[in-house]
């Protein structure tokens, strides 16, 4: 039997069927709007997975010749942290987010904003100097990358829940809603029929019963002119209820008829 899925409980009607049906198209309208949404997404995903992944490589490169570096500054002139933070008087680094907007995701971009100039001109200027300067350099290239590693990774964690909720959305649309609107739509239209199929019926039935009556009426109208010796074929019929004797049509509420009992 069709319909004998998960479906809604609901009164079939003409009236639930086009408005099941409107309801089946919105679902399917959404299930494509959603898998575009996912598709865009998912490819920006995999495009910043491989950002990531290069970032990552670059970071431990640029760290590991911060490292070296800062070794050969302490070689070459001692510690020197002292006087950096003494010196420092306002940061040379800035960092300024803007947004971007992905299929209807906003996603967080960060940027450098490095300030020309410095607060430590005079550290190393004994000796060391030209370590120091190599080191303050590849220093500020690994807060570079570290800043852009951050806008990748976050921009990657929002893109991987975004996709999850996404991918249930288009699951359970696809796999849930429309399966039971279709159902739904299978049941009333089975149950429109089966009321198209009893309402003929009921209409043979009604149209038989009175052409029985009719008959009847005409045989027992025969048998009486027969008793009585008058040939039927020559008595005219009975004038019809709906007509006056003056052909003016006869007020129909003043006769009831029969129920019809099968």
């Amino acid at each position: 039997m069709s319909g004998t899925g998960p479906r809604e409980s609901i009164f079939p009607t003409r009236m639930a069927l086009t408005n099941t049906k409107t309801r089946l198209k919105g679902a399917q309208t959404g299930h494509s709007l959603l898998a575009k949404k996912r598709d865009a997404l998912t490819t920006r995903f995999r495009a910043i997975l491989r950002k990531v992944d290069e970032a990552k490589r670059k970071m431990g490169r640029v760290m590991q010749l911060a490292s070296f570096s800062l070794a050969e500054v302490a070689y070459a002139t001692g510690d020197i942290a002292y006087l950096v933070q003494e010196q420092a008087k306002s940061a040379s680094f800035k960092v300024k987010a803007k947004q971007e907007n992905v299929s209807g995701v906003v996603l967080p971009a960060f940027e450098v904003d490095r300030v020309p100039g410095t607060d430590f001109n005079l550290t190393g200027l004994g000796r060391g100097g030209q370590q120091v300067l190599r080191s303050k350099e590849v220093y500020a290239k690994a807060v570079e990358t570290l800043v852009e590693l951050a806008s990748l990774q976050t921009a990657f964690m929002i893109l991987d829940e975004v996709i999850r909720a996404t991918n249930r959305r288009v699951n359970a649309i696809e796999h849930v809603v429309i399966p039971r609107l279709d159902n739904t739509i299978k049941y009333i239209m089975s149950e429109l029929d089966e009321m198209d199929r009893e309402e003929f019926f009921r209409l043979k039935k009604v149209q038989g019963k009175k052409k029985r009556d009719a008959d009847a009426a005409e045989a027992k109208r025969k048998a009486d002119l027969a008793e009585q010796g008058a040939d039927p074929d020559s008595v005219p019929l009975p004038v019809e209820p709906e007509l006056a004797d003056d052909g003016e049509a006869a007020n129909l509420l003043s006769s009831k008829d029969n129920d019809v009992i099968f």
